[in-house]
């Protein structure tokens, strides 16, 4: 046994990167609200249901930077940001409904689908205003130190980022919302809320160090291209 089967010093490297190491603190703020704040399945599942937004804001800054020396990337942006903007705002809109149609009693006033203020007075009320500012800063932190000051953006591909997203929040909620299910079924214990919250940690940092690994791979590809003569 040479320990190549185990966790290799690669792969302990990966998990102090100061990107993931952020992405796991500001995950710890919705435990925070678990154990002290007494939170429910509702302020975690709308919690994360901002974090499809935010996830969606930087997305739309990524395709916006990527390839900028590609002239044509820049013709093919005039229509795929727009699309992506329509596509995936949908997408989470309906989200929104559910989440808050299902676990957060419904809209007052009998408003069909959330407006702003809505959403807005509800994560006010919920006490998520920390949590969202944490979590925005933690796609931010990433967004420069990886996606920027690393290069990532010279190498993204923009119908990869069209359809980046959506693999980590179907993946994520999908297996969120049937625990939510069960912790609404069980009254929100709170052992059962603080484990949705680790399982939603644990797949956060893996597709976030998928993503590194793809545009890692990508770049190791191109090298040879640029070193010969």
């Amino acid at each position: 046994m040479n320990g190549q089967t185990l966790l290799t010093p690669c792969d302990r490297s990966q998990w102090l990167r100061p990107s993931v190491v952020v992405l796991i603190l500001a995950n710890l703020v919705p435990l925070f609200g678990v154990i002290w704040l007494g939170w429910e399945v509702f302020p975690l599942l709308l919690l994360f249901w901002f974090e499809n937004l935010i996830v969606g804001g930087f997305n739309v800054l990524k395709m916006l930077v990527a390839s900028p020396q590609d002239p044509l990337k820049w013709a093919a942006k005039l229509f795929l940001i727009p699309f992506f903007c329509f596509h995936y705002g949908m997408f989470t809109m309906i989200h929104g409904v559910f989440v808050i149609g299902m676990f957060g009693g419904g809209f007052k006033k009998g408003a069909p689908f959330p407006d702003t203020a809505v959403i807005w007075h509800l994560a006010m009320q919920q006490k998520l205003v920390w949590a969202i500012l944490g979590l925005a800063a933690s796609h931010a932190f990433s967004f420069v130190h990886n996606y920027v000051l690393r290069n990532e953006y010279r190498r993204a591909s923009l119908p990869a980022l069209m359809q980046q997203p959506y693999g980590r929040v179907v993946v994520l909620h999908l297996t969120i919302l049937g625990g939510a299910f069960l912790m609404a079924a069980l009254k929100s214990p709170v052992a059962g809320l603080v484990l949705l919250v680790v399982l939603k940690i644990v797949l956060d940092v893996r597709a976030h160090m998928g993503e590194r690994r793809k545009f890692s791979s990508s770049a190791e590809s191109a090298a040879p291209a640029r070193n010969l003569p």
